[in-house]
């Protein structure tokens, strides 16, 4: 008999840098202005770290707070997954470092790399080993600091990126709960659309490509938005079909935080009212694989998410990637 269990999110937390960079701030650097910044982005400020804080830094204080939240106890922890394109190095993993941090001894823990989907990628690998009854729980988090990859003197991306960490438990929880359905999804062809092109085995750090800021995000926006207006409601509706739950039945969708624009348009593929989409892209920007926990974190502590509620979480990223999840609420 093939015994699988129902998964659910348990706990959230949300770490946030303390600084706050504003378009006003941004005018100050490059050729650009407030007006122009919202009205093509929605973004008003962004939160940028320090130099003595890394990912990690950031992962485990959401961490921390998730395992609170979820009332669970760190040593207890089955499996440490962080999604995010910016760790603190290339090795150890960055979830090996939290794994140290929080003291997760008898957690597996690894790195996965799926850019602004990333979250949600961790969340359905995450649900699988529960799902089979190989764990009890995991941990996942979205952690980013990509202010420290930008080239603040690109008007293009460095108005649209900030930093943040969000984390999850998951655990078995009552049948009929929990994720119903999950949809993932990538198309390389379209991979160089938004990269990083140096610091790996293609292009090793040299002077070169030092001088050619080769290291900096670069990205063709025109390009990802016409893909992600494209993907974002058509991963919503995959992820609605495969689990039976009709539009109408949804009560929120908790969007990757990239653009406004992008928002606005997946909302009204699904015919939802933007009451019942959660947007904090004007107070956070795009942090990349942090949008998506710290938005469901944001709703659950103010109490807009509520028990038996259907949340769709849906995102784009590099990659380029997608994902989707239909989740009802278990607490």
């Amino acid at each position: 008999m093939n015994n699988t269990y129902s998964v659910g999110i348990t706990g959230t937390g949300s770490a946030l840098p303390e600084k706050v960079v504003t378009n006003f701030d941004i005018e100050k650097m490059v050729d650009t202005t407030d007006e122009w910044i919202r009205a093509r982005t929605g973004i008003s400020c962004r939160r940028v770290s320090d130099e003595k804080t890394a990912t990690s830094n950031l992962a485990t204080e959401a961490a921390l707070k998730a395992l609170k939240d979820a009332n669970i106890k760190a040593e207890d922890l089955d499996l440490i997954i962080v999604a995010t394109v910016t760790p603190d190095m290339s090795f150890p993993s960055t979830a090996c470092i939290v794994q140290k941090n929080i003291g997760a001894m008898s957690a597996a823990a690894f790195d996965i790399e799926a850019a602004c989907s990333g979250f949600l990628y961790g969340l359905t690998i995450g649900e699988q080993f529960i799902k089979n009854g190989i764990y009890k729980n995991a941990l996942i988090i979205g952690a980013e600091t990509l202010s420290k990859i930008l080239n603040w003197e690109d008007r293009n991306t460095c108005v649209l990126f900030g930093d943040g960490a969000g984390a999850a438990i998951i655990e078995r929880v009552e049948e009929g709960y929990g994720i119903l359905s999950s949809y993932l999804g990538a198309d390389g062809s379209g991979g160089m659309s938004l990269t990083q092109p140096a610091g790996g085995s293609r292009l090793p750090a040299s002077i070169e490509t030092l001088q050619k800021k080769l290291h900096y995000v670069q990205m063709d926006g025109s390009e990802v938005f016409k893909f992600a207006v494209r993907v974002m409601g058509r991963a919503a509706l995959e992820v609605l079909k495969k689990s039976n739950i009709s539009i109408d039945e949804i009560d929120y969708m908790i969007p990757h935080q990239a653009n406004i624009r992008i928002i606005e348009a997946a909302a009204k593929r699904l015919k939802l009212p933007m009451e019942q989409v959660v947007v904090n892209l004007h107070k956070y920007g795009n942090m990349s694989a942090a949008s998506v926990p710290v938005a469901l974190d944001e709703a659950l502590k103010d109490g807009r998410i509520k028990k038996d509620d259907v949340i769709v979480l849906v995102a784009f990223g590099g990659g380029l990637t997608w994902a989707s999840n239909v989740i009802r609420w278990s607490q």
